[in-house]
């Protein structure tokens, strides 16, 4: 059985007739009958009846018709990735987030690069604090969109992109703040637990950054279980603005204005890459719309 005996089969079906398939396909009617015969013979069933003056299936022949509709879908496919790749398209680009990141600002960037590059994978990987720039200094990322450190910026050995701005906000729910009236420092709160979130890198060196000495802890590794814990009553800590904005709205998180620290702490996201690397024509498509890339007005 060969693909090109699929595409007469097909032809040969949705035509009714071997004289309409052979101008088609630009082939001569004997052959078309020809390569009919043997792909039944091959696959040991009759695929038409033959007894009208219009070719029909059989009932086989119905069955395995819509069979070889897939198998010639899945060739055009693989055909279309070959040449995609021997285009030098990557087949695929990994770009690492800080999860604190607003993905839903980028969506209309993502959803252009899907459409004009269908065969290339686009790779989402979501790290935490030091986690995505790590990623990208090891080079298991392309592109890398995370706040960034002047230690980074000193280096001179990437460029970037200011993307957006975000937040983390200093929260909790009433039921905790209901334990401590008049509270004014975070020094009140020590026997409470504040919910820290693991870094997924090694940037923090085992450093909780924003925790003071002796404070009650308890460690996640996820804004989702963070911000349930917090909201749950169970303790304190920061969360990203566009993710609690409903649970504010509503009074389920409360922010927590303290004298002795931040309420919010206000940064920006950059898209980066290594200077010293090459990008396939995909990767420097998606960096070159990074660069011009606006926001859409509800951010």
């Amino acid at each position: 059985m060969k693909l090109e005996q699929l595409t007469v089969f097909q032809y040969v079906a949705e035509l009714g007739s071997l004289s309409k398939a052979s101008i088609a396909l630009h082939k001569t009617q004997p052959a078309i009958s020809q390569s009919i015969k043997q792909l039944e013979a091959a696959l040991g069933v009759v695929l038409f009846n033959r007894s009208g003056y219009r070719l029909t299936l059989t009932v086989e022949g119905k069955v395995l018709y819509q069979h070889a509709l897939r198998v010639l879908g899945e060739a055009r496919t693989m055909r279309d990735m070959a040449l995609h790749i021997t285009s030098g398209h990557e087949t695929s680009i990994t770009l690492a987030t800080e999860a604190s990141f607003n993905l839903k600002q980028i969506i209309p960037l993502l959803a252009t690069m899907q459409r004009e590059f269908p065969d290339t994978q686009i790779v989402l990987r979501q790290e935490y604090l030091t986690g995505a720039l790590e990623a990208l200094q090891q080079h298991d990322a392309t592109f890398c969109l995370s706040p960034v450190n002047s230690d980074l910026v000193q280096r001179g050995q990437f460029d970037m992109h200011a993307i957006a701005s975000g937040q983390l906000v200093n929260v909790a729910s009433p039921q905790l703040l209901a334990r401590h009236p008049g509270l004014t420092t975070s020094a009140q709160l020590i026997n409470e637990y504040q919910i820290v979130l693991q870094d997924s890198g090694k940037g923090s060196l085992d450093q909780n950054w924003g925790v003071q000495d002796g404070q009650r802890c308890w460690y996640v590794n996820d804004f989702a279980t963070k911000k349930m814990l917090i909201e749950e009553g169970m303790g304190w800590g920061k969360l990203p603005g566009h993710q609690i904005k409903e649970s504010l709205k509503v009074g389920k998180l409360i922010t927590l204005m303290l004298s002795d620290t931040d309420s919010a702490l206000t940064f920006d996201y950059y898209i980066i890459k290594h200077k010293s690397q090459l990008l396939g024509p995909v990767a420097q498509r998606l960096w070159d719309y990074f660069k011009t890339y606006t926001l859409p007005a509800s951010s």
